[in-house]
């Protein structure tokens, strides 16, 4: 198993600079079993979603959903990223205002880690309005 950084992960979808992308696609298109952290995760979609390349709701679907397809690739935790793709996907149908996938892994992340501790999960906390549309997170 390798893991790669957000850099090469972004090379690979975005195919922005050739040199670049040709290695990160033999990487990961390998004889190598290829880990994507959360965090590597997170980088790569707030750079998608940044100024830069704005990619929009949809975009951000269907990129989580082609790092799934693709089979060298596995998650730090695949359950709880795919989880927090549900909760976006939902979340994001029933409000205007957007929330982000990284908020969406966070409430996952802490679910899973009460889990795996034996004790209740309370709830993510946040600031971000937007966020607090997703279940069980609430304002300070």
């Amino acid at each position: 198993m390798i893991a790669i950084d957000s850099n090469v992960l972004l090379r690979y979808l975005l195919e922005d600079e050739p040199a670049q992308a040709k290695k990160a696609s033999k990487l990961i298109t390998g004889n190598q079993t290829v880990l994507i952290s959360n965090v590597v995760l997170v980088e790569t979609l707030w750079t998608l979603c940044g100024n830069k390349y704005q990619i929009s709701h949809e975009e951000v679907v269907a990129t989580v959903q082609s790092l799934f397809a693709e089979p060298n690739i596995v998650f730090e935790n695949a359950q709880t990223v795919w989880r927090a793709l549900g909760d976006y996907i939902e979340t994001n149908e029933l409000g205007k205002r957007k929330i982000d996938f990284p908020d969406a892994l966070i409430l996952n992340i802490g679910r899973k880690a009460s889990q795996l501790s034996g004790v209740t999960f309370d709830g993510l906390y946040t600031f971000d309005r937007a966020a607090q549309r997703l279940p069980d997170t609430y304002a300070p």
